[in-house]
């Protein structure tokens, strides 16, 4: 280090009438640069939730409201693209991709339960084992130090600003002092919101077989509303702590 210190020294005595404006103009550009080429943190963070979530419900949506196809067909021609992403995410990056596996395990039980027709109370018993489904998987990913819900949260942590995405990705790597606390956290944010959708389907699958259809039929959507308020109101019990830890740990000195 005091060698290269020594030479600019040097450097800069013999030359810097003209050393000095070149490095102005080079580090202007190459800062104007590393902006250009830096990626909008809120464009990464929402990009796998359209990949991996929007896409498939488009697609389910597109194809059997729009072009008629029947809901197993709609399932089944909708679930090839999270297959995909989950293969990909497996043998590319060795990796399980959980938003896409979470919607390729919605669309199977789906799937499964498309042979359920006829009765009422059952269609409505169905959709409850759909939000089950996505229930047990959220759970299931807390439990495993994994938190599927995580990817969601990380664009409004972050609100779009490039040092609060750093150090996001220092807390979620372990790189940071803050680092266990936040883990912790994160796991909190998904087992409550796993929690409450997995109220939810155990309200509407009681709902289904004790309750008049004609009831079930408007209460069913209470129970999911108040479902995602619940784990909306109740979430913020982590992600209080969770900004708080990002704000800090993106004010805190780095090694260079």
């Amino acid at each position: 280090m005091s060698q290269t210190v020594s030479a600019a020294a040097v450097t800069s005595t013999v030359a810097s009438p003209v050393a000095a404006p070149i490095a102005a103009v080079t580090g202007t550009a190459a800062t104007g640069a590393a902006h250009a080429k830096a990626p909008n943190p809120l464009v990464s963070g929402l990009r796998p939730l359209a990949l991996d979530v929007v896409a498939p419900l488009a697609g389910y949506y597109l194809l059997h409201s729009a072009l008629g196809l029947s809901e197993f067909a709609a399932l089944a021609w909708s679930t090839a693209f999270p297959a995909a992403r989950t293969v990909l995410g497996l043998l590319s990056e060795r990796r399980l991709n959980l938003w896409a596996s979470l919607m390729l395990a919605v669309n199977l039980a789906g799937l499964a339960l498309t042979f359920v027709t006829g009765d009422a109370r059952m269609m409505i018993a169905k959709d409850g084992g759909l939000s089950g489904t996505v229930a047990v998987a959220i759970l299931v990913s807390a439990l495993i130090g994994r938190p599927v819900m995580t990817p969601m949260l990380m664009p409004f942590v972050t609100k779009g600003r490039q040092e609060r995405a750093a150090a996001w990705q220092r807390l979620v790597e372990g790189r940071a002092a803050g680092s266990r606390a936040f883990h912790r956290h994160e796991r909190l944010f998904s087992a409550i919101w796993g929690t409450a959708l997995l109220a939810e389907c155990a309200a509407r699958v009681v709902g289904a077989f004790t309750l008049p259809v004609s009831t079930m039929a408007w209460l069913s959507t209470v129970f999911l509303i108040g479902a995602i308020v619940g784990g909306s109101m109740l979430g913020q019990i982590a992600v209080e702590p969770m900004e708080r830890l990002v704000g800090t740990e993106a004010e805190a000195p780095t090694a260079a």
